[in-house]
């Protein structure tokens, strides 16, 4: 099977993902901002990873409210301590 429309479709993606980004703007392109975390056990915790979302702590001490946050593409975990 030959694929004769490869770099034109390969083109077309990054148009594409261009057009994304540039629609989403002010939002990361790559999902929800995310924070690093450290595994919980021990053999994984001297290795980072990213969490599931700010802390409602964490947002305080950015002055960004809560309910805004996702709005503005960051990730929120109220049960994260």
């Amino acid at each position: 099977r030959t694929w004769f429309d490869q770099a034109a479709r390969k083109r077309r993606r990054a148009q594409n993902r261009k057009a994304k980004a540039a629609r989403l703007s002010p939002r990361p392109a790559a999902g929800l901002l995310r924070p690093v975390v450290h595994p919980p056990t021990q053999r994984y915790n001297m290795k980072l990873r990213l969490g599931k979302g700010f802390t409602l702590e964490e947002l305080r001490e950015a002055k960004i409210p809560a309910k805004l946050a996702p709005t503005i593409g960051i990730a929120v975990d109220h049960r994260r301590r």
